[in-house]
C-alpha cells in the first residue's frame, strides 16, 4: 500500500518495482523482429548495393579491373557486369523482403547469399580482397538466415 499524502491519495500508486516484466520482442524468429535477421537483411542491402556499383564499373569502364592472363572462368569484364549488376538488383529487394518480415525473402536471401559466394569465388582473379570479404559476409548472411529462422508449431 502507498503512503497517505497530506490531500489523501496515495504516494505510490503504481504496482511493487521489478513485478511486471518489460515488454521486449518475443525473439521468436518471426517476420522481420529478429536481430540475426535484420542484421543479414542489412548486409544484404549493403552488398547488393556494392554488387550494383561493381557491376556499373565493369560495364562503363573495362580499364577499372585489371586484365587478367588465362583462366578455367574467363568471361569479359561486360558479362561480369551485368552478372553483378543483376544479381546485386535482386539482392537489394530480397533485403527489402527481409524487412518486410518475407519467409520468401528468407530463402530467397539464403540462396542468393550462395550464389554470391560462387560469384565472387570465380571473380577472384580481378579482385581478390574484395571477393575474399563478400565471400565471408555472404557466409555469416547464410548463417544469421538459417539460424534465426524457426518454423510455427501449429
Amino acid at each position: 500500500m502507498g503512503q497517505p499524502t497530506p490531500t489523501g491519495g496515495n504516494w505510490n500508486t503504481g504496482p511493487a518495482p521489478g513485478s511486471n516484466a518489460p515488454s521486449f520482442p518475443s525473439g521468436d524468429g518471426q517476420g522481420a523482429g529478429n536481430v540475426g535477421t535484420m542484421f543479414a537483411a542489412v548486409l544484404l542491402l549493403v552488398t547488393g548495393c556494392l554488387a550494383i556499383f561493381q557491376g556499373i564499373a565493369a560495364i562503363a569502364n573495362d580499364d577499372v579491373y585489371a586484365r587478367i592472363g588465362s583462366y578455367v572462368f574467363e568471361f569479359d569484364l561486360t558479362a561480369w557486369g551485368w552478372i553483378h549488376l543483376i544479381i546485386g538488383i535482386i539482392v537489394v529487394l530480397t533485403g527489402v523482403g527481409l524487412f518486410a518480415g518475407s519467409n520468401l525473402a528468407r530463402g530467397a536471401g539464403i540462396a542468393l547469399a550462395g550464389i554470391s559466394v560462387i560469384l565472387n569465388f570465380m571473380w577472384l582473379p580481378y579482385q581478390p580482397w574484395w571477393s575474399i570479404i563478400i565471400i565471408a559476409i555472404d557466409v555469416f548472411i547464410i548463417w544469421a538466415l538459417c539460424t534465426s529462422w524457426t518454423h510455427a508449431t501449429d
